[in-house]
Formats: structure tokens, C-alpha cells, sequence
């Protein structure tokens, strides 16, 4: 008996139709054929074993047939154990064991256990946007992915956690119910809880002033300062004065942590902007994406959020240099033999280091050991072109033991996150015509043209910094980027010569200042 189930698997950042034929014949062989085609993966070849002994254990045995299950469209590979509870419905169909009512409407994606457990998968939430896509009605999903793939409104999605409930179901002797989310309500209500404070942070005000600078202007920033001094304590707060996410770039994040697996069962959409922090050992694959099955990398993972790299440095010179387009561009082209994907990839890096190999160059406290040769090989591990795609290069100073004990708590992250939304409407307002533009940092050259013109005194002192400190055209369009969006911070139209001379303070990390 022939039957068609529909599921779905991941592509790239998407879900592929794919339907499972399943057919069924006798045999006098006393040796049962079960075969699987359509370019399936060990893991979809190995779920024969994992669906006979869960049919098993339901009391369901194999018949004295020949069966042999399809995958369409047989030319793209099939990858991961979805596949696993749409082909046992299949087989019971095929099989004749159970005679189930139309099922045209339906998706099925779920791992197997032995004992008829539905195992969580990858991917719930896009398999759910194409199942809406394509028009399905029902959708049904292992119980662990059911508040995730519930986003999706216009389908119903139901959670199963045994094969005999999806068996109840389609058979009409235990109805189960379709996960209802509140999206809009869930997704607001958790905006503004954070772990870190920027209240917490005593002393510090420059720093704190560029990373308002950054946040308002999506600019990339780097801490350079000694051990101790709170660099990663400050960094790690920066999520705190982001603007929130909008509900797209929510559903954008949450359909790439989906595909990587990184959602808890108790997830429907990200409300906060993500924070990655992956150690210096990464390799460059980890960091960008890619792999022989397509795995979202670090920089992807970061996407509307925040990458940040503590001890720059350490990082190996490949890892480093992979970053250069992305940062550029905010997508990623990711091309292996099997698949040719481009990928979002617009996030913040914020970065820190140390001035120098013992950590102690310029540090009021403590005395530095190292040779300038020693200090000029130590910062030559970070290109200049990398560098110059960083806007905002700020030194960090070791507070003082009288001032960390005497001086009151910092202004509080609600505040500063006031101040960089209201900076974020100004861009938004300015930018509404510009599809892929949402912030100043993000500014072609055309558009700087238009919005971040500077005066002939501005004009003046740009062009004296640029000779003083040896900087390239790249640093220049960053200084004019960064300039607009202190102006953006203060809600002037123009640019003045104050917001060009901060910005300008904002590129002393320039690599002579460190040799003297």
C-alpha cells in the first residue's frame, strides 16, 4: 500500500518540503528488504532500527513485507533524525496495520526513542514558517519544540511526547490540544530584566560614555587596559543599554539559534539581544559557520546582538582575519562543496586586550616590564586593517582602591538605554527609505554624503588628526560615523566640531601611542 506523509528538513537558514513515500509489498524471502532512498544521511539511515523497536514497543510488529520509503525530492541530501516519527505513521499506513484519515494537510518532524519517545530537534521554528508558507494546517512537533514552533500564527502546531499520542490523535481516540503563545505578550514582558547593571560599575565615565556612543550607533568598540581594570565586567553589561529588539529582528534571531539548537524548551521568541563570548581557542569554522552539514558560527549566532572577543590577542591571526568582511559587509557568503549560503550576520563586536604582554603599559599602579619591541610585537598580532574597522578604540584605567570604596553607584543602565533609544529614532526616522540601514554605523558612502556632511572647521580638524595620527580612509568614514551619532546622543541636525574632536579622542589607541 502506498502512502505520503509530509515533513520537512533544514537548508541553510530554511526548511525543504520533503515527502515521505512510503510503500509496502509480500515477499516469500524469508529475509525482510527495508530500504530508504532519497540521498539519506547515516543518521536517517540508522532510524530504521530506532522506528522498528519503538513500533515494537507499542505492540505494532513487522509484517512479512517488503517495504521501501522514499524521500522526495530524491536530488537534495537528507540530514538529522526528523524523519523518524512521519516515517513510523507511514509504515503503519503502509503497513495496513492502521488506516489514518487525511493527512495532506499535515507535517510530522520528530526523533524516535526506543520506547516511542519524541525527542526535541533542530530547526522547529523554520520547518514551522514553511509549513505556513506552503499552507499546511496542522504541524506537529516534539513537545520540548512545541512553544517554539507556536510563534507562527495561522497554523496549528501541536506538542507530542509519545508516538501513541500522535497515534491517538490521527486516529480520533485522544484528541490532543494545538500550543497557544502569546507572542506580543511574552515577548515584551522580558525586554528589560538583565543580569548586569551598568549601576554597578563605579568610576569609569569615559568608558561608559563610549559604550553609549556605540550602542546608540551600532559602532564597534575595543577596551584596551590592564588585568583587572574591568574591561570584560563592563563589556558583559552592554546589553543593558542596547535598544530592544523589534519583533522581525527577534524572529530573525530566534530562527538562527533554532537551527543551531541553542532554544530551551521554554523559548517561543529571544527578547534580548544576544551575547556571545567564545573562547580564544575557536577555530575559524566555530567562529563564521559552515561545516560538511551547515552549522551556524559565532558571528551568526551574534546576529543583532553582541560579539565579544576578550583577549583579542590570543585569538589566532586566521580566526581574527575571517571577521574583516563580515564586519564590512554584516552578511557572510559560506561556500563548500555542497551548498553555497549567504548569511546575516550584523552584530556589534566589542573587544579587549591588554596594552602589552605583562599587562602593565601605562597603568598608573604597576610597573610594565616589557621591551617597546616586546609591546610593538604584542599589538602587531591585530592587523591594521581590523583595527580600522573598530570606531571606537578606548583605554580603561585602573580605578583606585579610595575611589572604588568612596565613590556612589553609577548612573543605572535604564537611564543610558533611555538616552540610546531616543538617539535610535532619530536613525530609524532618518534611514525608514533604506531596507538593510538601521543605524549610523551602517552608513554607505552615499548616505554619509547626505546625512554626515561636516563644515570647512570640522573639515579642518579632522583632516589635521588624520595627518597627526596616520589614519586611512576607513578610519575616516569611522570618525565621521561616530561623529553623527554624538550628535545623534546631544539631538543636534549637524555635525559640530566638539562631536568630530570626541570622536576623534575615540582613535587614540592608534598604534604609535603605545610604543612611547
Amino acid at each position: 500500500m502506498l502512502t505520503k506523509i509530509q515533513s520537512a528538513t533544514l537548508h541553510g537558514l530554511e526548511a525543504l518540503n520533503v515527502t515521505i513515500e512510503a510503500d509496502s509489498y509480500a515477499t516469500s524471502s524469508p529475509q525482510i528488504r527495508f530500504s530508504i532512498v532519497g540521498l539519506p544521511d547515516s543518521a536517517v539511515k540508522e532510524s530504521q532500527e530506532r522506528i522498528l523497536a519503538s513500533l515494537r514497543y507499542y505492540g505494532y510488529t513487522h509484517p512479512m513485507k517488503n517495504v521501501i520509503i522514499n524521500l522526495s525530492p530524491a536530488d537534495v541530501r537528507k540530514e538529522g533524525t526528523g524523519f523518524d516519527m512521519p516515517i513510523a505513521i507511514a509504515l503503519l499506513q503502509a503497513y495496513d496495520i492502521i488506516r489514518f484519515n487525511d493527512l495532506s494537510k499535515n507535517m510530522f518532524v520528530g526523533e524516535l526513542s526506543l520506547d516511542g519517545t519524541i525527542m526535541p530537534i533542530k530547526g522547529a521554528l523554520p520547518i514551522s514558517i514553511k509549513a505556513r508558507e506552503l499552507g499546511f494546517e496542522n504541524l506537529f512537533v516534539p513537545k520540548d519544540n512545541a512553544r517554539e514552533a507556536a510563534v507562527v500564527n495561522k497554523l496549528n502546531v501541536y506538542g507530542v511526547s509519545k508516538l501513541e499520542d500522535i497515534i491517538g490523535h490521527l486516529t480520533g481516540q485522544k484528541q490532543l490540544q494545538p500550543e497557544i503563545v502569546n507572542t506580543r505578550e511574552e515577548f515584551y514582558a522580558s525586554q528589560s530584566t538583565f543580569d548586569f547593571d551598568f549601576e554597578e560599575v563605579k568610576g569609569q565615565e569615559n568608558v561608559k560614555r563610549a559604550f553609549e556612543i556605540a550602542a546608540a550607533g551600532g559602532h564597534n568598540i575595543i577596551l584596551i587596559g590592564s588585568p583587572g581594570c574591568g574591561k570584560s565586567m563592563m563589556a558583559k553589561r552592554i546589553p543593558s543599554i542596547l535598544p530592544p529588539l523589534s519583533l522581525n529582528e527577534s524572529l530573525e534571531t530566534t530562527q538562527i539559534h533554532s537551527i543551531a539548537g541553542k532554544l530551551s524548551k521554554d523559548t517561543s521568541l529571544i527578547s534580548q539581544r544576544p551575547f556571545r563570548a567564545p573562547h580564544h581557542t575557536i577555530s575559524d569554522v566555530a567562529l563564521v559557520g559552515g561545516g560538511t552539514t551547515f552549522m551556524p558560527g559565532e558571528i551568526c549566532l551574534a546576529h543583532n546582538g553582541v560579539l565579544f572577543l576578550d583577549e583579542l590577542p590570543e585569538f589566532s591571526r586566521s580566526v581574527l582575519e575571517t571577521m574583516r568582511q563580515p564586519l564590512e559587509d554584516r552578511i557572510i557568503t559560506i561556500s563548500r562543496s555542497k551548498y553555497n549560503l549567504t548569511i546575516p550576520c550584523s552584530f556589534m563586536l566589542v573587544a579587549s586586550m591588554n596594552p602589552c604582554p605583562c599587562g602593565y603599559h601605562h597603568n598608573p599602579f604597576h610597573e610594565c616590564v616589557c621591551t617597546p619591541g616586546q609591546i610593538q610585537k604584542y599589538m602587531n598580532k591585530i592587523s591594521g586593517p581590523l583595527m580600522d574597522r573598530i570606531d571606537l578604540q578606548v583605554e580603561v584605567e585602573a580605578v583606585g582602591i579610595e575611589e572604588m570604596t568612596n565613590l556612589p553607584k553609577g548612573e543605572p543602565s535604564a537611564k543610558i538605554r533611555e538616552r540610546v533609544i531616543k538617539a535610535r529614532k532619530i536613525q530609524e526616522e532618518r534611514f525608514k527609505e533604506q531596507k538593510l540601514i538601521h543605524c549610523n554605523a551602517q552608513m554607505t558612502s552615499a548616505l554619509m554624503q547626505k546625512y554626515a556632511t561636516l563644515d570647512a572647521e570640522c573639515t579642518t580638524i579632522l583632516r589635521d588628526a588624520m595627518k597627526r595620527l596616520n589614519l586611512s580612509a576607513r578610519a575616516y568614514d569611522r570618525i565621521v560615523k561616530v561623529a553623527r551619532t554624538i550628535a545623534d546622543l546631544e539631538g543636534t541636525e549637524n555635525i559640530k566640531r566638539h562631536h568630530i574632536a570626541e570622536a576623534v579622542g575615540y582613535r587614540s589607541m592608534d598604534r604609535d601611542n603605545w610604543f612611547e
